[in-house]
């Protein structure tokens, strides 16, 4: 990055997540780069997979060091306690870090340069902060509640379109999963209204687009908490709106855990509820009406 985003303008644990998320973003660069070499190979989605567990363990390792008093929520390895119990009346009671190493695998796997590490950090069930970042673009997207939203130091705005044919509206919807064609309705709805319905596979980047004004919005059914946390922020903090249904998710990693060996394929499964929600954001002037259409 040719400038620092590290700012004492910024709360410490954003500075966290920003340095946290730069430094894991040397490995999967240097993975990206391996991927052209292997795309005739096979073997291409076991070494995304390990890039993946790598990128998270590096950001485990850092926030846990940071902030040993806070939890970590992470797409691999589930629900971690804190490495430091404290009180209730402690300050540093009650948070938790929720952690996508790599939202956009799939983009990854194939060499499609859509992909980003998203970290929020959450009180209770508040998030209160969240940064979203593309290591091969150097976007980085961050918001902390009632500060603003921004991209590499620019203030984000969302759309200011009044009406969906002026739009470009994402999705994360696809059609491998139970439900399709109640799925291909909803978009088929929403297509006849929109300017352009497009699906690019990562939650996050595709939010912190929304906030940026570069899509006037996006709706996906059966999306995960670390999915969205920061992105929905993002959204919110750039003038937006969302709707957000709640997670659903086991209450210890002993739980989510048991799930896992329960259901295999769990963690990338449309039909689980695990940590599952349903999202809409965009701006206010069109949200009623396009809620109505994806049923929401």
């Amino acid at each position: 990055m040719s400038f620092s985003l590290v700012s004492e303008g910024n709360s410490p644990v954003v500075n966290v997540m920003i340095m946290t998320a730069q430094k894991a973003a040397k490995g999967l660069i240097r993975d990206f780069g391996e991927l052209e070499k292997l795309q005739a190979a096979k073997g291409v989605g076991g070494f995304a997979s390990a890039a993946d567990k790598r990128a998270e363990a590096i950001i485990i390792d850092e926030l846990a060091k940071a902030r040993p008093e806070y939890a970590i929520l992470a797409e691999e390895s589930g629900l971690i306690r804190p490495l430091k119990e404290v009180s209730q009346f402690d300050k540093n009671y009650g948070f938790r870090w929720i952690v996508d190493p790599l939202d956009g695998s799939q983009n990854f796997t194939h060499g499609i340069a859509h992909f980003a590490i998203s970290i929020a950090v959450a009180r209770f069930d508040e998030v209160i902060a969240g940064i979203v970042f593309n290591p091969v673009t150097d976007e980085m997207f961050l918001a902390e509640k009632g500060r603003g939203a921004f991209l590499n130091k620019q203030r984000l705005r969302v759309s200011g379109a009044a009406s969906l044919s002026d739009m470009i509206v994402a999705t994360g919807s696809t059609f491998g999963f139970r439900g399709a064609r109640d799925a291909g309705a909803r978009l088929q709805t929403v297509a006849e209204r929109a300017g352009t319905v497009r699906h690019f596979g990562a939650s996050s980047l595709d939010l912190a687009f929304v906030a940026a004004g570069r899509f006037g919005a996006f709706f996906e059914r059966r999306v995960k908490e670390w999915d969205v946390s920061a992105g929905a922020l993002l959204v919110r903090e750039a003038g937006g709106t969302v709707s957000l249904t709640s997670y659903n998710g086991p209450h210890s990693n002993e739980d989510f855990q048991r799930h896992r060996n329960e259901q295999p394929s769990a963690t990338n499964s449309f039909h689980n509820s695990e940590y599952s929600c349903s999202i809409l954001a965009s701006n206010l002037q069109v949200h009623t009406e396009l809620k109505s259409l994806v049923c929401l």
